[in-house]
């Protein structure tokens, strides 16, 4: 479909690629939240984790790379936001495969870093013993490094693919889950991509999980402070309902229009959802540096949750007047 960017009226047409106008809208509505929550958000986390954390350990190192990721995907929304409003893709050729890409890269970025996190809770319950030597920040570090080389590898080669659809219309479209009916010829490629960047780092979190629990229900943690089993398993909880909201359902939704009979590649609602729900998991993150960091939740929290804050400094300041009333009372009785 061709559009006409001189078009005064473009903002009202609905276009079989993006939909009705309401979901357009809604999609408009739903990035800038997404956009502006994200943004605060993790760039909070990367002030906490990278420049007030003084003591940095393997965990700091997994949720500074989160944020930088999610910060990465987050600045790809605007572009989708104009094209939302505008119906029509201003921003050429190159910004629309970056758009592809990132879509591909995200998912694949943040499923093998929650798998790295849950590997260090299962070394942090299972294995306490070897922690200084298995959970450091040099290897951390390498581990993160080492994802980030695979997963763009892996990615790269989508910027460059020849077989793109919006050639046609001059690249007035960039809508590229329902583009992805053009990728079928490449299906064995793509499903050795769903293997090693979906199912193997969920089987991964569902090993170390298992591990976990089985050792919890067995009474094997007693060693272990209170403190550092809530915080695993609250980490464990977090992760696991993030990937089943966020994650799996795009990419069941991926792998149903790469498998599909049919030749229809036009609007799906359950493609939209599904987009939707995976850009969700930016924001949702949220919870996870609150139940990793005391310093997030203090320097954040509290400035977010003001009247709680207030509450805090006004039962410091009675403590301390209690206390000094208190001094006072017994100098006075000393002296007596």
């Amino acid at each position: 479909m061709k559009l006409d960017p001189n078009n005064s009226n473009m903002s009202t047409i609905s276009s079989p690629e993006q939909g009705p106008v309401e979901y357009r809208m809604a999609g408009l509505v739903f990035y800038c939240f997404v956009f502006i929550i994200g943004v605060i958000v993790n760039l909070t986390a990367l002030w906490v984790f990278a420049l007030t954390t003084k003591k940095r350990n393997s965990v700091t190192v997994y949720m500074i790379n989160v944020a930088v990721v999610d910060l990465t995907f987050i600045l790809l929304l605007p572009f989708r936001m104009v094209y939302h409003h505008q119906d029509y893709w201003p921003f050429g050729d190159v910004f629309c495969r970056i758009s592809a890409a990132l879509t591909i890269f995200y998912p694949s970025m943040a499923l093998w870093l929650f798998a790295l996190i849950s590997a260090d809770r299962y070394m942090a319950i299972v294995q306490p013993k070897h922690v200084k030597e298995l959970r450091n920040v040099p290897k951390a570090v390498v581990a993160s490094v080492g994802v980030w080389l695979m997963t763009l590898g892996s990615t790269l080669p989508l910027l460059f693919s020849e077989n793109d659809p919006d050639r046609i219309s001059n690249f007035t479209t960039c809508v590229k889950m329902q583009d992805i009916i053009y990728m079928r010829h490449d299906n064995p490629v793509n499903f050795v991509r769903l293997i090693f960047y979906f199912l193997v780092p969920i089987c991964i979190m569902i090993g170390c999980y298992v591990v976990i629990v089985d050792n919890l229900i067995h009474g094997r943690t007693s060693k272990l402070k209170p403190k550092v089993k809530q915080k695993s398993i609250r980490i464990i909880i977090t992760l696991i309902i993030q990937v089943l909201v966020c994650f799996v359902p795009f990419h069941v939704c991926l792998v149903l229009r790469l498998v599909g009979n049919g030749v229809d590649g036009g609007f799906s609602t359950w493609a939209v959802f599904t987009t939707f729900l995976m850009n969700m998991s930016t924001v949702l993150d949220i919870i996870l540096y609150y139940i990793v960091s005391k310093q997030f939740q203090d320097r954040v929290i509290s400035v977010i949750l003001y009247r709680n804050y207030l509450r805090s400094v006004r039962r410091k300041s009675r403590h301390t007047h209690t206390g000094s009333v208190r001094s006072m009372s017994n100098l006075t009785s000393a002296m007596i």
